[in-house]
């Protein structure tokens, strides 16, 4: 029998993946190391990872476990069995007032987050991935960041953890029952791990090697230190689980102690002649009340230079210059303001450049950061085709910072990787330092490992520290773990991995591996592809933003798709292209719902949509091309035919009955629009297509169309109204660029930039379009005003309000979201709302345009954890597709925005 045999009377077939496309796909993590496996299982629950651990250990087959894939070291990419999370892993229990959080492994670091927000905490780990990696890769690599330091990482705040062991025993440490079972059933294991721990702490050079390993960042290996902090064997086992990067064992929850989140915080970028200097300053502030140092060196401010949003000076600093980026956070303005006060004192007598001034203002901070976080994707982005970007990560004491960072540097000159840079979490010794490499040819492979020889000489030779400092040791590192931590460490790291892994199954190759030459093997190829996405690092961050993910493929997946299609053109393997090109036509383009979302989490800024556009576009032939004119050219006929097919549909709903969601389809619009009103401001409004298509759903109570209640609105609030002349054939493109016809999108938007340029007397007057898909789209041609900033901007300030009681459901459409219009439409709701809920778990609706109806399982997908809290009856949005399909997979029905403010709204007085 097989894995897959063994485990389909368990597990539905459509969460058994074997197809070519789909292994290739998820065979790629955020690391430069690519490995397909043979089988990818989305496992939901506990039950199942059992029996995945079951059927492998039956059939002798290894397997690896993945939540985000954002892992840097290729600790989560194999050739064998493949252990996905499913959807049901997200569970957040916040308890003791905020003081703990219990988490399933697939809830992301920052929903954790808010989860704790009202209380003042977070969770302590901080890695610069948190808004995309998920909880159980955090805790699986003792992942940090630029704040918790080695005091509020996973391993310090860990309070109780549910743990899967190989041989499939799962035990609660924060249940007493389950312990004592555990306890009864594997006393001989923990036996070995309590025997153990006492061997290390006896052995006084071994017990000291490992605290002062531990004294800084330190995920080279695995976590030796819990054979030293603690002496039962359950507190161990659940340590040593930290970092352990899926080798030991399976966390099925884990319950942090949280850490205090304050809100009052100051900024302040620092300015040095040189990096050893900078360094120094490091030390100086090491006492002081600070929260995060950032050091950049000259290299990585030169990379952000000219960027939009970046200060004019960078380019006027020295050729050796270097910056601290420094925050500290109090509970509030006075503890803040003495502890700016500390700082400033402690760098006095460090020559800077241009001062030390800090900032309070929350926007100015956030300038200031975004300088730090974009370094990373400034070298991703202008890497030369065909190579990959690399971040490594050591850690050092502070006192050898300045003198580490000057040999660092010494050493990219040598190995000639002119480009790299360096910064990285100064306060703790951390440095990250990215370069690129091309994987294309032996001699490369060989440079890099030269390079990354010396490296490893010069951290731990020279400097005793560490070769991984919160990335995880994953494939990267494993042929150098002994050299780091000696013999006799390296030999209880084995003798733990066999006792917990006995059969040596989980993740193999991946902390320990014996072979030295490891980490210059299955290293991933970035063949040219298509310069609408060639800057891909493949980090995956993209993915919690994709409708479609899950379903069929992310972003990220869709690029190594494509690039895996242009590769085998290259090579002449037109075997692999057709193999991968036929699951592509509809893994890859149907049910892409091109909404763009993707390029907001993107460090590189990649719209993978744009990308699938092309390509649709690309395989549209005359006859698609020569209808698609034809529709453009007939646009008012066709809008009229597609309006009386929405009413004869509702009016064999009426006659007939129908199932419940058939009735929350679109009824026939009929808008009434006369324009004019009593009101001395002008302004134009331009209704959407679907807004005159699309009426209220047929079992809406309210009746009006979406045209109608904008121009009542518009009047009440006391402006005039135009309508554009020849509204019906009037159209932004939309429906032709999903499509890929980009001409004839284009076209059909320049005329109506024309119609809207000459109805506002020359953009004299404020348009209003009252679809945020369209207004998007629309404002690369002509200025618009969606009509969540007309609501926010220039409708709510003439109106008095009364909000409504009770809750009301908001949707935020991927077009506010690009627009950055999220805020305002958060503020409108909440004027006209005492209770505004946003459903967690939802980014875009997936119904994109047309796709609701011609991909149903696509808007499926994407709502299917759209929950509707009790006592609500109605949602709120800004897009009429997306309120579509809203309606049906909410069972409520949703309108624009505008209707609410309609509702809650009278004329203000004077």
């Amino acid at each position: 029998m097989s894995v897959k045999s063994r485990l389909a009377p368990l597990i539905p077939p459509h969460r058994l993946i074997d197809d070519p496309l789909r292994l290739l796909a998820y065979g790629t993590d955020a690391s430069f190391y690519r490995l397909t496996p043979r089988l990818v299982v989305k496992a939901d629950t506990e039950a199942e990872v059992v029996a995945v651990l079951a059927a492998c250990a039956q059939e002798n087959v290894s397997v690896t476990f993945r939540a985000a894939g954002t892992s840097l070291s290729g600790q989560a990419v194999t050739d064998s069995v493949l252990l996905l999370l499913g959807d049901g892993w997200n569970g957040a229990v916040v308890e003791a007032g905020g003081a703990r959080i219990r988490l399933q492994p697939g809830i992301i670091g920052a929903e954790a987050n808010r989860r704790l927000a009202a209380f003042g905490r977070k969770i302590g780990p901080d890695p610069a991935s948190i808004d995309s990696a998920k909880i159980g890769g955090i805790a699986a690599n003792n992942a940090s960041g630029m704040c918790c330091g080695t005091a509020q990482n996973s391993y310090r705040t860990l309070a109780a953890m549910r743990l899967i062991l190989a041989d499939g025993t799962l035990v609660d440490t924060g249940d007493a029952v389950s312990v004592a079972a555990f306890r009864a059933s594997h006393a001989a294991l923990l036996e070995s791990l309590g025997h153990l721990a006492e061997q290390a702490r006896a052995d006084d050079v071994l017990a000291a090697r490992i605290n002062k390993k531990f004294a800084i960042k330190n995920t080279t290996g695995y976590a030796l230190n819990a054979l030293v902090d603690f002496t039962d064997p359950v507190d161990i086992l659940q340590h040593l689980m930290i970092g352990s990067e899926g080798t030991l064992g399976f966390i099925a929850e884990i319950t942090y102690d949280t850490v205090p989140d304050h809100a009052d915080r100051a900024n302040a970028l620092i300015f040095f002649t040189d990096a050893a200097l900078a360094c120094w300053a490091v030390a100086a502030l090491k006492t002081t009340p600070v929260s995060a140092v950032e050091l950049m060196d000259r290299a990585a401010l030169r990379s952000v230079e000219g960027k939009p949003g970046m200060p004019a000076m960078l380019a006027d600093l020295p050729a050796d210059a270097a910056a601290l980026l420094v925050e500290s956070r109090a509970g509030d303005q006075s503890d803040l303001a003495a502890n700016i006060a500390a700082i400033v004192a402690a760098l006095d007598g460090i020559a800077t450049i241009g001062g030390v001034s800090f900032t309070t203002d929350a926007v100015e901070g956030a300038k200031l950061w975004k300088i730090r976080k974009g370094l990373f994707p400034a070298v991703g982005a202008v890497r030369p085709l065909g190579t990959t970007v690399i971040i490594e990560d050591v850690a050092f004491r502070v006192e050898d910072l300045a003198a580490a960072t000057t040999d660092l540097q010494a050493l990219f000159a040598k190995h000639f990787y002119t480009e790299a840079i360096i910064f990285g979490h100064a306060l703790e010794g951390n440095l990250h330092f990215v370069f690129t490499q091309d994987f294309g040819s032996d001699a490369e492979i060989q440079r890099y490992g030269a390079f990354m020889d010396d490296v490893a000489k010069l951290v731990v030779d020279k400097y005793d520290g560490s070769l991984k400092a919160e990335h995880g040791t994953g494939r990267n590192m494993a042929p150098y773990v002994e050299m780091e931590w000696g013999k006799a460490a390296t030999d209880l790291m084995w003798r733990i991995k066999e006792m917990l892994d006995p059969g040596g199954l989980l993740n193999p190759g991946v902390i320990l591996d014996r072979d030295p030459q490891a980490h210059l093997k299955n290293l991933k190829p970035m063949p040219a592809a298509d310069v609408l996405i060639d800057t891909c690092i493949e980090c995956g961050f993209c993915e919690r933003m994709c409708p479609s993910h899950g379903l069929t493929l992310s972003p990220r997946q869709r690029i190594v798709g494509w690039r895996e299609m242009a590769r085998a053109q290259a090579a002449g393997d037109v075997v692999r292209k057709d193999e991968i090109g036929t699951l592509y036509d509809y893994h890859g383009l149907d049910t892409c719902a091109a909404c763009g979302l993707c390029a907001t989490a993107c460090p590189v800024g990649i719209e993978t949509g744009t990308l699938i556009k092309a390509l649709r576009g690309r395989k549209r032939g005359r006859m698609a091309q020569a209808v698609g004119q034809l529709a453009a050219d007939h646009y008012g006929l066709l809008m009229k035919a597609t309006a009386w097919g929405l009413g004869a549909a509702a009016m064999v709903d009426t006659v007939a009955g129908s199932a419940r969601n058939r009735r929350r389809l679109p009824t026939m619009a009929r808008p009434a629009l006369q324009g004019g009103g009593d009101g001395a401001d002008a302004v134009v409004y331009v209704p959407s297509c679907a807004a005159r298509t699309m009426g209220p759903a047929l079992d809406d109570p309210v009746t009006a169309c979406l045209p109608d209640a904008t121009e009542a609105l518009l009047k009440k609030a006391g402006f005039r109204v135009i309508i554009p002349a020849g509204l019906s054939n009037l159209c932004c493109g939309q429906p032709w660029d999903s499509k890929g016809l980009a001409d004839i999108a284009d076209a059909k938007a320049g005329e109506m930039a024309a119609v809207l340029e000459a109805a506002s007397d020359h953009g004299r007057l404020p348009v209003i379009m009252d679809t945020a898909t369209c207004s998007a789209r629309l404002k690369s041609f002509t200025p618009v005003l969606d009509a969540v900033e007309a609501l926010h901007d220039l409708i709510l300030p003439r109106l008095s309000l009364q909000p409504i009681e009770g809750p009301v459901l908001l949707h935020i459409p991927c077009s506010v979201r690009k627009m950055g219009l999220e805020d305002k439409l958060l503020a409108v709701a909440k004027a006209c709302s005492t209770q505004v809920v946003v459903p967690d778990g939802v980014t875009c609706c997936g119904f994109a345009g047309d796709k609701g109806f011609t991909t149903p399982e696509l808007n499926a997908h994407a709502l299917r954890k759209l929950a509707v809290p009790e006592g609500c009856h109605e949602g709120f949005s800004a897009n009429r597709t997306c309120e579509i399909g809203l309606a049906d997979h909410g069972g409520i029905p949703y309108r624009s925005i505008i209707h609410l403010v309609d509702r809650v709204s009278c004329r203000a007085e004077g």
